[in-house]
C-alpha cells in the first residue's frame, strides 16, 4: 500500500464544460478509506468525465479535487485507473505488468508481477501476447497492472461494459479481492445489478448533477429523488 496515505478525498463544487455544454455542474462529495463507491447513472450523465477529473486526467472548469496529502507525486503513485477499453502493449501478458512496474521504479519487479498475475488468475496466460487475449482477459491484465502498484485508490471506468456474464463475474471477483486487501474502490457503471453487488455507497448522476449520495441499500430500497426511482425502474431519463 502506498505511503503516505492520500485519503480522504474531498470534491467541492466540481464543474466541467465541453464547449458550451456543462458536462458536470457543482458536484460535491467525499471519498473515505476502505469504501466501495459506485457512480451510477444513465449514458451521458457525466460518469466517465467525473472519473477522469478525480484521477487527474482532466482539469476542472470549476471547483476542487482535494486529497488529504498535498504531495502531487504521492497522489499520482497512490492511485490507479482501469478504463473500459484498456490499452495493451505489443508484449506478453507478463511484460505488460512488468512495464507498469518498471516505470514506477519498483525494485523486485518479477516477484511483484508474479503476485499480481496469480491474484488476477492470469499465470497460465503469462507468455501469451496480450493483444491476443479476450476482452475479459485484457481487463484482468489491466487490473493486474493496477494491483501490482498497490494503489490506495482504484478508479474503474465501466470495466465490464462489453463483457459477458462469466467475464463480468471474474472482473468483479478481482475487484473484490483488491478491496479486501485494502484498496478503496471508485467505479462507474450503468448496470443496476452490478451496482447492487459491488456498492457500499451510490453516487447517482444525471445530466451532470449529483442527484443522490447515499448508502447502497437506501438507494435501491428508498430512493430520495424521482430521477433515481425512475432509473431503478428501468425508465429512460430525459
Amino acid at each position: 500500500m502506498a505511503d503516505p496515505k492520500i485519503l480522504p478525498l474531498s470534491v467541492a463544487g466540481l464543474g466541467f464544460r465541453a464547449g458550451d455544454v456543462a458536462v458536470l455542474d457543482n458536484v460535491s462529495f467525499n471519498i473515505v478509506r476502505g469504501s466501495r463507491n459506485i457512480v451510477l447513472g444513465p449514458n451521458g450523465a457525466g460518469k466517465s468525465v467525473l472519473m477522469r477529473l478525480l484521477h487527474g486526467l482532466l482539469v476542472p472548469a470549476s471547483g476542487t479535487v482535494n486529497w488529504s496529502n498535498p504531495d502531487a507525486l504521492a497522489v499520482r503513485r497512490a492511485q490507479a485507473m482501469v478504463f473500459q477499453r484498456p490499452v495493451m502493449l505489443r508484449r506478453t501478458v507478463r511484460e505488460n505488468v512488468e512495464f507498469a512496474l518498471h516505470i514506477t521504479g519498483i525494485r523486485d519487479v518479477r516477484a511483484a508481477t508474479d503476485s499480481a498475475l496469480d491474484r488476477a488468475g492470469l499465470m497460465r496466460l503469462a507468455q501469451r501476447p496480450a493483444r491476443l487475449c479476450s476482452g475479459g482477459e485484457q481487463q484482468r491484465i489491466a487490473l493486474a497492472r493496477a494491483w501490482a502498484l498497490q494503489p490506495e485508490v482504484l478508479f474503474l471506468d465501466e470495466p465490464t461494459a462489453s463483457l459477458d456474464p462469466a467475464a463480468t463475474k471474474a472482473i468483479e471477483e478481482v475487484v473484490n479481492a483488491m478491496h479486501r486487501a485494502g484498496t478503496t474502490i471508485v467505479m462507474n457503471t450503468h448496470d443496476l445489478g452490478q451496482a447492487k453487488r459491488q456498492a457500499d455507497r451510490i453516487l447517482f448522476l444525471n445530466h451532470g448533477r449529483l442527484v443522490e449520495d447515499t448508502p447502497a441499500d437506501t438507494f435501491f430500497q428508498q430512493p430520495q429523488s424521482a430521477e433515481a426511482a425512475a432509473f431503478i425502474r428501468g425508465e429512460l431519463l430525459w
